[in-house]
């Protein structure tokens, strides 16, 4: 599997392009211009690693059509990894449409294998321009310490907390998405009570289910699931999940991915299992689509990623990456078909909870449905982001470029600019995760009594916030946004 060779610690050897520019640059019929490439050519540590990010990016990216040779590049001109990275981002072939790729340092790998080190939650600003609690990851450092969506942040490490001060907003940065071992913090709660809490930084199991119930809504039930993150080991908890959504008779569900930015492929197409109708089994799901030179078999670059692994003949073996198969084939892999997972068969409809964080592998679930049962999708529109990576290990970093592009069995998939909702409402900060007055959950349950959403004249201000208010609240959430925004190949590919 492209990730799980990391993710579960067996052997991994990196032969990075930094070890072996000769036999990872030559120049193949069929790949993009990579004249002028260098051949065994000497450089500084920086300089190899420079000219192995834009090198990879020539055969593997999916915009990789029209890139510029390397000489007329010339990667070394830089001054750090970040600034080419951005460089290849703003070349034309890419339509303007990457706003996915960034280096990183393995902590995006340890996350998606379930492994928390930090505080163990987030925040943002509600309508009003209060900072509130927006989830906290349970049995993490910060659940320890009480703390619970909902609750507002008053100081933070001794600072404030307002939306219009750029220093407030650099030290909430600094404190909260930082590497500090602790923060203080001050929180308001609902029964109008204070309290200061220290909060210690930690290690935890990511648990990506931080809510689920059922709700009886007439003569329906309703099961709902707060789902914030596809890790690879989310699948025996969504398994118990519904399985109690079985056992309660559910025949209509409410999947909140408010948060959810993405993660593991093959978590999100269990997770679609789960949901999809027995009546699919068989038929096409979704189809992956990589890069025309990994589908021609030219992106020769990917010898240097090297990993043992069982072959077809079940002998052990050092392998690489390309030595797998990128056809957008069943044979290959790469098309999935539906196999039911699970015993709840009798689903009529999924409503989906969405925000602009949602993202990637939450978009790819809700797209794999989207043909074959009634999806209604409430809140505001997607982040935007159908295509995905495996990681590309450089030197001691991670690069994660997009290297293809999923579309659904009606081969649906140009969500780029984001899916739009059936129900426009805000997130409401004010509430906890299950409360049936959360404006969205509330929207989701009143379509269930009566097919249709409620009148945008019975929302309160919650829901109807908008102008320039509105506008720089979420300019301000989008200076706190540091979830993971991402689709990592982590299914079992087939050998050439």
């Amino acid at each position: 599997m492209l990730r799980k060779f990391i993710s579960q610690n067996t052997f991994w050897c990196a032969l990075i392009i930094v070890a072996g520019l000769t036999a990872s640059c030559k120049k193949s019929n069929n790949a993009p211009d990579g004249d002028n490439a260098p051949q065994a050519v000497s450089g500084t540590r920086a300089e190899l690693t420079k000219d192995s990010i834009y090198l990879y990016a020539q055969q593997t990216y999916l915009w990789n059509v029209g890139m510029p040779s390397y000489s007329s590049f010339n990667p070394r001109q830089y001054n750090s990894n970040e600034a080419i990275l951005a460089a290849i981002k703003a070349l034309p072939s890419t339509g303007g449409k990457d706003k996915y790729s960034f280096i990183d340092d393995g902590s995006v790998a340890t996350q998606l294998g379930g492994a928390g080190e930090d505080y163990g939650f987030s925040a943002n600003f509600d309508v009003t321009d209060l900072l509130r609690v927006k989830y906290v990851y349970p049995g993490s450092p910060a659940d320890v310490q009480g703390l619970k969506r909902g609750y507002q942040i008053t100081k933070v490490n001794g600072g404030g907390t307002s939306r219009s001060s750029s220093t407030d907003i650099a030290n909430l940065n600094a404190s909260i998405f930082g590497n500090n071992p602790s923060i203080s913090l001050t929180v308001l709660k609902p029964d109008n009570t204070t309290q200061d809490i220290v909060i210690n930084r930690g290690k935890y199991d990511i648990k990506p289910i931080l809510f689920s119930n059922t709700y009886t809504v007439g003569a329906k039930k309703v099961g709902y699931i707060v789902f914030n993150s596809f890790t690879t080991n989310a699948l025996g908890s969504l398994d118990a999940a519904f399985t109690k959504f079985s056992t309660d008779g559910v025949t209509e569900l409410v999947v909140d991915l408010r948060y959810n930015g993405g993660g593991s492929v093959a978590t999100s197409e269990a997770f679609t299992n789960l949901i999809a109708p027995l009546s699919q089994n068989g038929k096409v799901m979704y189809t992956t689509y990589w890069t025309k030179t990994m589908q021609d078999g030219e992106a020769s670059i990917l010898q240097n990623q090297k990993f043992y692994a069982q072959g077809n003949d079940g002998v052990t073996r050092l392998y690489s990456y390309a030595d797998y198969s990128y056809k957008p084939t069943i044979a290959a892999g790469n098309q999935e078909v539906f196999k039911k997972r699970g015993s709840l068969n009798n689903l009529t409809r999924v409503y989906f909870i969405v925000t602009g964080g949602t993202a990637s592998a939450s978009e790819l679930l809700i797209n794999n449905l989207k043909p074959v049962m009634d999806v209604k999708l409430i809140g505001k529109t997607t982040y935007g982001k159908p295509v995905g990576f495996f990681s590309i290990r450089i030197d001691k970093n991670d690069l994660y470029i997009p290297q293809f592009q999923t579309k659904n069995q009606l081969d649906q998939g140009e969500y780029f600019s984001g899916m739009t909702v059936d129900k426009d409402v805000t997130d409401d900060l004010t509430k906890d995760f299950g409360n049936p007055a959360e404006k969205m959950l509330a929207q989701a349950l009143y379509y269930s009594a009566n097919n249709t959403f409620m009148a945008l004249a019975k929302d309160n201000a919650l829901s109807s916030t908008s102008g320039a208010a509105r506008l720089q609240i979420d300019a301000a959430n989008e200076k706190l946004d540091h979830e993971f925004k991402g689709m990592v190949e982590t299914r079992k590919l087939r050998f050439k």
